[in-house]
């Protein structure tokens, strides 16, 4: 009776729990770059504030970046497509086609309409924008308590870890160090993934000459932050717009480069990422990407892989401890590093007899 009881509590609360589950990643995420600045002897405080910083300036510039390009080359393109479309009749396969369809001709109709459905899609845009402030003081609320849980987060862990009894301790630390390695592994993995397809992606389109380079980069990035899905799905939006640009060789080209990208993307790099962080199995990943977007959205679908690799480390340790009742330690035996070491051994926090035993076991 008590359990459904909190279940339906949890369910009632279910927009606070979802805050701070959100919160909780976001501080396992960005506690590897705490931990960085810390190391240099700054306070954790201060370490802290510098990544806030850090982050802030990086969402500035993206702003900075992707604005002033695309309103000037929003402009211009509405001024063109007229052109454009005279244009693309100089292509003698489009030019069959349109004799045969009438599509240039539909196409300059629409085209003389712009300027006046722009203006109607600035009034959703203004109403796209109320609802988007109307989550701030959610955003703000997550920020709060993921800065309290960088700065409180490790006495937190271990107040609760004592809570346990002595012969579970260990095996919860390890099991946090472990989850902590792995979700802050892939996250700093990920993200110089996606600058990495980001900034090729803009030399290559500036080299190709195609229109809303920046943009259409920043949305190479962040898509690819979705494992195995969000590439392509950036590469077939670049391809559509690619192919306005001196059909078709502009878009062969892109093609065959972006070919080219994701076979190495996704056969080199993303298989060194995953096996030294998550240690997930593609099949797995596009299940946990799927699962993520159904329930999520965008937000679900990039949470899916750290909260996969939690599962998974979860499932190893129960079978581990199933088939080794008497064992000591987690399914995964490899020491983390850093505050993920500190966390695992309890550092000042662990019980005296533990730290007698751990200290015996160096000797």
């Amino acid at each position: 009776m008590a359990a459904l009881a909190l279940l339906w509590f949890l369910y009632l609360v279910r927009s606070v729990v979802a805050l701070v589950l959100i919160s909780i990643f976001l501080a396992v995420a960005l506690g590897p770059a705490v931990d960085f600045f810390q190391r240099r002897r700054l306070p954790r405080a201060a370490s802290i504030l510098v990544v806030y910083g850090l982050i802030f300036l990086a969402l500035f510039g993206i702003g900075l970046l992707i604005v002033p390009p695309v309103v000037e080359e929003t402009t211009e393109l509405v001024q063109n497509v007229p052109e454009y479309i005279d244009g693309a009749r100089r292509n003698e396969l489009i030019r069959e086609y349109d004799d045969r369809y009438g599509v240039t001709a539909r196409l300059q109709e629409q085209a003389a309409n712009l300027p006046q459905r722009l203006g109607s899609a600035v009034a959703t845009l203004q109403s796209v924008t109320v609802g988007v402030f109307s989550t701030l003081f959610q955003l703000v609320t997550v920020l709060v308590i993921t800065l309290f849980l960088l700065l409180d987060g490790k006495s937190i862990a271990g107040f609760l870890f004592k809570q346990l009894e002595p012969e579970h301790e260990r095996r919860a630390r390890t099991i946090a160090a472990n989850i902590y390695k792995a979700v802050g592994g892939y996250v700093t993995g990920a993200f110089a993934l996606a600058l990495l397809a980001g900034t090729i992606t803009f030399v290559v389109l500036t080299a190709l000459g195609v229109p809303f380079a920046v943009p259409l980069a920043v949305l190479m990035a962040f898509l690819d932050l979705i494992p195995l899905v969000g590439a392509p799905v950036a590469g077939t939006i670049i391809a559509l717009i690619a192919a306005f640009q001196n059909f078709p060789t502009t878009l062969i080209v892109w093609g065959i480069f972006f070919l080219i990208y994701q076979q190495l993307e996704n056969n080199v790099l993303q298989p060194f990422v995953y096996k030294r962080t998550v240690s997930l199995a593609p099949l797995l990943v596009i299940i946990a990407v799927l699962i993520g977007a159904t329930l999520l959205g965008v937000l679900g679908a990039l949470l899916a892989i750290p909260v996969a690799a939690a599962v998974q480390i979860l499932v190893k340790d129960f079978w581990y401890f199933r088939s080794h009742p008497g064992g000591d330690q987690g399914a995964d035996h490899t020491d983390p590093p850093g505050e993920a070491a500190e966390l695992a051994s309890g550092g000042d926090d662990a019980p005296e007899s533990e730290r007698a035993a751990l200290s015996a076991r160096g000797a």
